[in-house]
């Protein structure tokens, strides 16, 4: 069967252009044909169109996971399961050590596995952004926290541990606003 030279040029392809990742690889591809093949400015606009929905999409995705409401609650939420972990290898490390680490980074003597990386403020992803737990020691115990949703310590949506302290159990974390 013989070719047609003046085939039409695919733009119905043009709707996969509306689906993230596929549009920027479908949307490439028309570009693609659009120049050498068929040489139509409509097709390199449908093409050029789906890698700018693709490239749009992703950057609106990341915008939120940084900065939107509902990642900060769930965040929030596994900051606040960490803290409690950590609360209880701090709690290993005076049993073992006999006193309360100087820091964080001291905590791997007694658990390798053991993380003091916050999420809550890591999901900023900033490289200026500290991203880890606040820890004091205090001539009484310890101080530990999560700076918050705003990133900065020692304000109003600073995020402690939940420690119950009952009977003859009692954790060294004093809570100091």
């Amino acid at each position: 069967m013989e070719k047609k030279s003046n085939e039409r040029p695919p733009y119905i392809l043009g709707l996969l252009c509306l689906i993230p990742l596929v549009g920027l690889l479908v949307g490439a591809a028309l570009i693609f044909y659009s120049i050498f093949k068929y040489h139509d400015k409509k097709l390199t606009l449908i093409g050029v169109s789906g890698v700018i929905v693709t490239v749009v999409f992703y950057s609106m995705l990341s915008y939120d996971l940084k900065y939107g409401k509902g990642s900060a609650e769930a965040f929030g939420s596994m900051s606040q399961t960490k803290l409690n972990s950590l609360v209880n290898v701090i709690e290993l490390y005076k049993i073992k050590e006999g006193q309360y680490p100087d820091s964080l980074a001291q905590l791997k003597a007694v658990d390798s596995s053991v993380s003091y990386h916050d999420p809550l403020v890591g999901r900023r992803m900033g490289k200026s952004v500290k991203a880890r737990y606040q820890y004091q020691k205090l001539p009484e115990g310890y101080k530990v926290f999560s700076a918050g949703e705003d990133c900065l310590p020692n304000t109003k949506d600073d995020i402690y541990p939940t420690v119950l302290s009952t009977g003859n159990l009692k954790y060294g974390f004093v809570k100091k606003q």
